[in-house]
């Protein structure tokens, strides 16, 4: 058990050192894991740093096989950690993962849907990447893994993802940390337009929704990559390396579509799977977040620009905590892990 007192020492020291300026109880315990299918070696890229996240794991729902990563004590606190597009879960967490296992946490790090090894099982299946999709995705793999209760993190597809979750299936949620936010998408008002800066980062939004596009992101998914990259975070100094151990993953054959999907879908361009039908329409009215959350902006994030919570405070009717964190842009555990780590020791003090 990581008591509240404990957790504010750490708390205090984590906060000290990553780059966190402030802006405006523990998860149930893991029940038995269900069986999940063997693990098998991680891809030989993700070896070095990535090495504190373990095998790759899977797991079957109705829909998908989806690959994960585990680390941790079997009765410590879950948590998952959800990545962003177009990047890697190995190489976000690298860093999260182990800080929280040395606090007790056990940490699962799912592949989302096209990508890496996780695979539809039916070829029949819409490849849908709706935000919908990606949320009954995350209570899925809960269910698979008989984890009652967790915490959610993650930042952008990942963050929506569990967002998503969090408004949906609140008990299912013991706390929640998003980067940007409040990242339900409000699909009805899709066509309104923002100010011409923040059209500009979403440049790729526009792209996919042309064949052109499509072509380009079959073509050129790694210098696709590289440019989001750049933009979207233009103060983390990447490696080659860590590009290349991200790009083995859109090698995943259903890749191009569910990318495709998820941003055709979220400008209104493109029909939803009728199976999240009901989810998208409970998403339509914006519900609030209910649950204990640490809400990120990355002060250097090209995409989105940081904010002092106060625009979305409405959508956060449970606690809520909302930090800045300077020199992190778009891929925030990634750039800077001991402010993630921090914030999701700091939901658990919430809870």
């Amino acid at each position: 058990m990581i008591s509240r007192r404990r957790l504010t020492r750490i708390l205090a020291t984590a906060a000290s050192g990553a780059g966190i300026v402030p802006a405006a109880g523990r998860a149930a315990a893991l029940p038995a894991e269900q069986a999940a299918a063997p693990a098998t070696p991680a891809a030989p890229a993700a070896t070095g740093r990535s090495a504190g996240l373990g095998p790759v794991r899977h797991v079957r729902t109705d829909v998908l096989s989806i690959a994960y990563h585990v680390a941790g004590p079997v009765h410590g606190t879950p948590v998952v950690l959800l990545h962003g597009w177009p990047f890697s879960p190995v190489g976000s967490y690298a860093e999260v993962v182990p800080a929280l296992v040395r606090q007790g946490y056990r940490c699962y790090v799912p592949y989302l849907r096209g990508h890496g090894e996780t695979r539809f099982l039916h070829r029949d299946t819409f490849r849908s990447g709706q935000q919908g999709a990606l949320g009954a995705d995350l209570k899925d793999f809960l269910d698979a893994l008989g984890i009652r209760r967790a915490v959610f993190a993650g930042y952008d597809w990942g963050g929506r993802a569990a967002d998503v979750a969090a408004v949906l299936w609140p008990e299912r949620c013991a706390g929640l940390v998003s980067v940007n936010n409040y990242l339900v998408q409000d699909i009805a008002a899709a066509q309104n337009p923002l100010a011409p800066s923040v059209e500009s980062g979403y440049w790729y939004f526009f792209y996919f929704l042309t064949e052109r596009g499509r072509a380009g992101l079959e073509q050129n998914r790694k210098e696709l990559a590289r440019v989001v990259w750049h933009r979207n975070s233009p103060e983390w100094r990447f490696t080659e390396a860590e590009l290349d151990q991200a790009a083995a993953l859109w090698s995943n054959p259903d890749y191009v579509e569910t990318v495709i999907h998820s941003y055709r879908h979220r400008l209104g361009a493109a029909p939803g799977d009728p199976r999240y039908a009901d989810i998208e329409r409970r998403l339509a009215g914006q519900p609030p977040v209910t649950v204990p959350t640490v809400t990120l902006d990355g002060a250097a994030d090209g995409v989105i620009p940081w904010t002092d919570g106060t625009s979305s405070a409405a959508h956060f009717t449970g606690p809520r905590v909302h930090h800045v964190v300077q020199g992190a842009g778009h891929n925030l555990p990634q750039e800077r892990p001991g402010a993630f780590v921090s914030a999701v020791l700091e939901v658990s003090a919430l809870s």
